[in-house]
């Protein structure tokens, strides 16, 4: 029995690939060692699969871990359902400031006064910037498609549950439902987390490679035929409920193994009228993003509370990569709460985020732009939201940095619901490279 690690020859990937083709097309479920592809039958809208909750399986600490700022990384400080009841943490603020947790963390009575994991989780749980003023006044992208490309989603939880209209799966690995896929979504479509808590969800479940000898080796072959998947159910679908935007929080080039076929996916999609949003987005559409951190005991609502994220402000404030106000589009990332994959009903805090968080965040903003200009084009929303954005400045040893344009939903949203054509503006996309 061949060895299911061993990495394919191109003539089998291409008749994989083939028959992976007719499998789209059949709309069937199939299973190939530990990957699976679940397909909605032909026509009609699906939940294939119901992954079971993660479980974390952590008992007792016998101490908080310390937070590095000079690791230069995140998860130093994890304690997501972990047992912390015997320790002292009355004088760990400077770590639980970078704390990890969720609503399974079981904390001491001996805890810092101004930490309060609770609330923690709930005024974070804000998508931040004025989003919540644009749903009170009934934006909250209602009839816009959101397509999402991750790991499995738990598909039953509260935040998304009511929006999610198709859950499938192509060549995915995972068994249980993993972290990112119930963060991803609350922070698109979450009911009390999400910035377009109205929007319909589409979400397709798919693994970018597979497990090898050598270690996880990539494969955006798999990724093309999600997106595929993707303008294919968008197709059958009404207009006035159409995907507008699909999330893809992970980045590739076309000399990567399967770039080139993600690459011409993505144009399908672009002629389909989806705005792809992945982290090779700059690449892909020459429109530039970063991340934001802030503090998690600071507003979420308040601009001048952001800073750069935690894993680009050590370069960004000594000037090594700064980069002037004007182009780059900075949204949220940090101290996020949203979604957890262990169970319906419960929540967990991320101190640190990728731009995995801000993927989402920025396809929720289209759909909100959407439903209130429907017919826009991903290019009049970036120049706009750049055009609309605010520039803050914040002290760092003795020198004032300014960081921007900081989208600026309301403003936004207000621009783009004055009567007449989307207007135009002096700022354009950055120039692909």
């Amino acid at each position: 029995m061949r060895n299911p690690t061993q990495v394919p020859s191109s003539r089998a990937r291409a008749a994989g690939r083939l028959l992976l083709a007719a499998l789209l097309v059949a709309g069937v479920s199939v299973g190939c060692g530990r990957y699976r592809t679940a397909l909605s039958a032909p026509g009609r809208e699906e939940i294939v699969r119901a992954p079971p909750p993660a479980t974390f399986k952590r008992g007792p600490f016998s101490d908080l871990p310390r937070y590095d700022a000079e690791a230069g990384r995140g998860w130093q400080v994890d304690v997501r359902g972990a047992d912390l009841r015997r320790l002292d943490l009355s004088g760990r603020m400077d770590d639980l400031r970078h704390a990890d947790f969720d609503n399974r963390t079981r904390w001491p009575q001996r805890l810092p006064a101004e930490f309060d994991p609770a609330r923690l989780i709930v005024s974070n749980g804000n998508p931040g910037l004025g989003v919540r003023a644009l749903h009170a006044r009934g934006v909250t992208g209602r009839g816009i498609g959101i397509g999402i490309i991750d790991q499995a989603l738990l598909t039953g939880h509260r935040e998304y549950r009511e929006r999610l209209r198709v859950y499938e799966e192509i060549h995915v690995m995972d068994h249980e439902a993993q972290m990112h896929g119930a963060a991803v979504a609350s922070i698109a479509v979450g009911a009390s987390v999400g910035v377009a808590p109205g929007a319909d969800l589409y979400y397709i479940a798919e693994t970018h490679g597979r497990r090898a000898l050598r270690g996880f080796e990539w494969d955006f072959t798999w990724l093309a035929a999600a997106i595929d998947r993707m303008v294919a159910i968008n197709a059958q679908l009404p207009r006035e409920r159409r995907i507008r935007v699909v999330a893809i929080a992970v980045g590739w080039t076309p000399e990567r193994p399967g770039g080139a076929a993600a690459d011409a996916a993505l144009a399908r999609a672009r002629a389909a009228g989806i705005f792809v949003i992945s982290t090779a987005l700059e690449r892909s559409h020459g429109l530039a993003f970063h991340g934001l951190g802030r503090d998690p005991l600071a507003d979420p609502d308040d601009f001048d509370a952001h800073r750069p994220g935690l894993w680009w402000a050590r370069d960004y404030n000594t000037g090594q990569r700064r980069f002037p106000p004007g182009r780059r589009l900075l949204v949220p990332m940090d101290s996020r709460a949203v979604a957890s994959p262990t169970g319906v009903d419960d929540y967990v805090f991320y101190a640190e985020g990728g731009w995995s968080w801000s993927v989402p965040w920025l396809a929720g903003l289209y759909a909100l732009a959407c439903e209130v200009r429907p017919d826009l084009t991903p290019e009049q929303f970036w120049r706009e939201a750049l055009a609309t954005g605010r520039t803050i400045t914040y002290p760092y040893r003795g020198e004032e940095i300014a960081l921007g344009p900081i989208a600026d939903p309301v403003a936004l949203i207000n621009r783009l619901q004055a009567p007449g054509p989307a207007p135009e503006s002096a700022v354009s996309p950055s120039p692909r490279p």
